[in-house]
């Protein structure tokens, strides 16, 4: 007996449905979709409904936010891009039949709480390692739009949890990089930034052998009255560049007769690293990882804009008094 057409279910509501795809064969989110629309008897209309940016339908985006929030939690890894795989811990949670998985159930697992710490950061302006208060995580709220929130709120909310996604999407892609393409691209993101004036031609890439520890230059301002030299390194998230790696930076400035600096990597810093950098004469800089894809997403660099939400409001001078 076939079931009766509903409304695309909630991203909660399909995390067990696309756990179980990619435990049969699934590579992907639109492998799970024509699946999806038979378990729960959607219509074409109702598959083919957009969000409002008329871009994606509803059914592909709620599916994608179920499939990346059990990535998030160890269920699903990605060996390339677009391409998943449930993992061990996955199947383990499908052996254990559960009604529902949600995001109560998804926050008994450590990688779960560990993104909700940093969707609730900006690493823009904050040190991830200061999430950690007393040896514990201090957790927020579900990265979710809850109840007895404000539209404002809500939306704040939302925004939030998509650019935590979207930098946790862009490390494996730098990474992927060669080493000239990823010198290159912070480069480009100095230059957005509004170094050199913003123009890329105030900007260079060192020679890839004998860089003495520097790998590019940009002029501070549009003047080219002082240079800033930059060490870009594409690191694993496991390691994190200590002392050593900073002490070298450090020395490879003093032979430039270089005051100012960016050290940037994929990974993060020790809080030796940080501690010593606060204490040279030198003017560095660190952009770790997650503060890399966060400047990366604020100036543009490698992203598009994929939608605008536009907030109205009375204006009050069009009904004043006249």
């Amino acid at each position: 007996m076939l079931k009766s057409a509903m409304t695309v279910p909630d991203y909660e509501t399909l995390m067990l449905p696309v756990l179980r795809l990619f435990s049969e064969g699934a590579r992907n989110v639109a492998d799970c979709l024509p699946r999806l629309r038979e378990e729960f008897a959607l219509s074409d209309e109702e598959s083919a409904e957009l969000l409002p940016s008329g871009r994606v339908t509803v059914l592909q985006s709620r599916a994608h936010w179920a499939r990346t929030y059990l990535s998030k939690a160890g269920l699903l890894e990605s060996p390339r891009r677009n391409q998943h795989v449930i993992t061990l811990k996955g199947r383990e949670v499908l052996a254990s039949d559960p009604p529902r998985i949600d995001n109560i159930f998804l926050d008994g697992f450590e990688g779960f709480r560990e993104w909700r710490v940093r969707a609730s950061a900006d690493p823009a302006v904050t040190d991830p390692e200061a999430v950690n208060v007393g040896g514990k995580l201090a957790l927020p709220p579900n990265p979710t739009v809850l109840t007895g929130q404000t539209p404002e709120d809500a939306m704040a909310t939302a925004h939030a949890v998509m650019n935590a996604a979207l930098r946790d999407d862009l490390l494996p892609l730098l990474q992927a990089l060669s080493p000239v393409r990823f010198e290159r691209l912070i480069l480009d993101l100095l230059a957005a930034m509004g170094y050199g004036g913003g123009e890329l031609g105030n900007g260079r890439m060192t020679r890839a052998s004998g860089d003495g520890g520097i790998d590019g230059v940009i002029d501070e301002d549009a003047l080219g009255l002082d240079a800033v030299y930059i060490q870009a390194k594409r690191f694993d998230a496991a390691y994190k560049v200590g002392r050593p790696d900073l002490q070298r930076f450090v020395g490879s400035l003093t032979g430039e007769g270089a005051t100012k600096g960016v050290f940037v990597t994929t990974s993060d810093f020790s809080r030796e690293a940080v501690s010593y950098v606060e204490r040279v004469q030198h003017r560095i800089r660190l952009i770790n990882g997650q503060k890399l894809a966060a400047l990366m997403i604020q100036y543009g660099v490698g992203v598009r804009l994929r939608g605008t939400y536009l907030i109205h409001s009375i204006d009050e001078d069009y009904f004043g008094d006249t």
